[in-house]
């Protein structure tokens, strides 16, 4: 009997001892899939890397300017100039008039920046751009603006398809050409998802990081009239607009041409617009712009326009009073490739003082920020802009 009792016994110590090795087998175990689970995630994301770094990839490889001998920069000059009036040629078929804004547009292009648009509705800014892009061979989109407009409905996002797993969704925000419709009628969080698109010139979406197509050209537009429900633009984003521009009304005998050949009873495709460029070529015009001769004494005339905003006094202005704040140094800046696109535009391979003063109103109108006892005296930013282009010496 006792010896019954001691194998027992010894086989309780040993199941004993056994018990613990199992509950060890199970740790063992969990380790084994925790690590087989970290080497998975480790091999999905050096195979998302790649894909990351690809899609951040410039849309094209930077041309490298050329410097070109005088002869072969009027050769070149001649024949962009000639290229830019048969795409001004191609916008009339469908627009009647609005030269200068057509002029504004174009050197926003050149310049290879974006435009903001501030006019009535119903004088054809949608349609002007929509010229534009297919005249210039160039996709085009459109986003009108509202309350409830997301980030994402502009820059896209990512989305689970049954089979195929999460898929990105590019929004309008891809393509050559945008037009951000009445833009100061959704919030700041939708406002500075675009502009900071603008700036960076690359979409983010989930993980993935998108560089937008070039030549990308947005043509923003807000209605000067209505105050309820809209969020006005603060100056900081406002000042990444290369330009602001005003579009009048049309006049009377360009009223009557429009009524002849009014759209409403034509479809778009009836104008039959041809393309007469081709985003590569695009790139390259903006290129050359860059080539432009500057002399140092045009420089320097810029620079006291812009100073003329900050130290109005030292110039005698007698709008002075209402200015609150000058321009930025990004004004100058503006001004000097502004003035290069204005002379390209104008078949010149050199900038005037006269180049200069055609883009100043266009520049710093929206950068030149007044004091309220101006709005109360309706005195304009084009007030003060004339006064200071009248003062400042002509080199």
């Amino acid at each position: 009997m006792a010896k019954k009792e001691d194998v027992k016994k010894t086989a309780g110590k040993e199941a004993g001892k056994k018990a613990p090795e199992k509950k060890s087998g199970k740790k063992n175990a969990e380790k084994e899939a925790g690590r087989e689970y970290i080497k998975k995630e480790r091999i999905i994301q050096k195979t998302k890397e790649p894909a990351i770094q690809e899609s951040a990839k410039p849309a094209h490889e930077p041309h490298k300017i050329k410097e070109l001998s005088p002869a072969d920069t009027a050769k070149k000059v001649k024949e962009y100039h000639k290229q830019l009036a048969d795409l001004r040629q191609e916008i009339k078929k469908v627009i009647v008039g609005q030269d200068m804004v057509v002029t504004g547009l174009l050197r926003g292009l050149l310049c290879n920046s974006h435009v903001l648009v501030e006019g009535l509705p119903g004088i054809a800014k949608t349609l002007l751009v929509r010229a534009l892009a297919v005249s210039a061979g160039c996709s085009f989109s459109r986003v009108q603006f509202t309350v409830d407009l997301l980030p994402t409905d502009i820059l896209g996002l990512q989305s689970y398809i049954e089979g195929k797993g999460f898929v990105t969704l590019k929004g309008p925000i891809f393509a050559n050409f945008l037009m951000a419709d009445e833009i100061n009628r959704t919030p700041p969080k939708t406002q500075s998802a675009l502009l900071e698109a603008m700036q960076e010139r690359q979409v983010t979406i989930a993980k993935e990081t998108f560089q937008l197509p070039s030549p990308f050209f947005v043509m923003a537009t807000q209605n000067p009239l209505e105050q309820e429900g809209v969020y006005r633009l603060p100056e900081a984003q406002v000042d990444r607009f290369l330009f602001k521009i005003i579009m009048p009304y049309p006049s009377m005998d360009e009223e009557q041409m429009i009524l002849r050949s009014n759209i409403t009873l034509q479809k778009f495709e009836d104008f039959n617009l041809q393309p007469v460029l081709n985003p590569e070529k695009i790139i390259q015009m903006q290129d050359f712009a860059k080539t432009i001769y500057l002399d140092p004494e045009i420089e320097k005339y810029i620079i006291k326009i812009v100073d003329a905003t900050r130290h109005p006094a030292k110039y005698k202005l007698e709008h002075a009073k209402f200015i609150e704040l000058g321009c930025s140094p990004r004004a100058g800046i503006c001004m000097f490739i502004g003035a290069k696109a204005q002379a390209m535009i104008e078949g010149k391979a050199f900038v005037t003082p006269q180049h200069v003063k055609d883009v100043a109103y266009d520049v710093m109108r929206h950068r030149l920020i007044l004091t309220y006892e101006a709005e109360a005296e309706k005195i304009t930013p084009d007030i003060i802009i004339k006064e200071i282009l009248s003062k400042v010496p002509v080199p």
